[in-house]
């Protein structure tokens, strides 16, 4: 998953990316930055993005063009004004609002890839079958009909 803002060097902006961080982290993600201002750098991000393998965006303060083919959730807080150094409870607040906003993304994504998987089983190799078949719970007859 990507997170793209105009400025990482903001403090707000900077908590939101740490909650989205860790709740990817938890879920097994990787998380890549990107950083741009202007709406004609997008053509090239977008294909970086896509190159990278990309599966959703977070952006920050950060305006996407509409045809984006990935699932988005968009973290506007330029509507905010914040007094730095940011109190303890606005940081846990922005804590979870990055965490809110990659869940949103997550659930997107899942909801793409779940109805696909469940579609089609996937035969394992045999390969896997190594471990004596009384610890798996398999009968020996049952596996060599597959």
């Amino acid at each position: 998953m990507a997170a793209i803002t105009s400025d990482i060097g903001r403090a707000p902006a900077a908590r939101v990316v740490a909650g989205v961080q860790c709740l990817l982290h938890r879920k097994g993600y990787m998380l890549a930055l990107a950083a741009f201002d202007c709406a004609s750098e997008w053509n090239t991000i977008s294909v970086q993005l896509q190159q990278r393998g990309i599966e959703g965006v977070i952006s920050i303060d950060a305006i996407l063009p509409q045809n984006l083919s990935l699932p988005v959730a968009s973290v506007d807080l330029e509507y905010m004004t914040f007094q730095e150094p940011l109190s303890e409870e606005m940081q846990t607040w922005l804590l979870e609002l990055g965490e809110s906003a990659a869940e949103t993304v997550l659930r997107q994504i899942e909801k793409e890839t779940v109805p696909r998987r469940m579609k089609v089983a996937p035969k394992l190799p045999n390969a896997h079958f190594e471990v004596p078949s009384e610890r798996l719970g398999v009968a020996v007859d049952a596996r060599e009909r597959a």
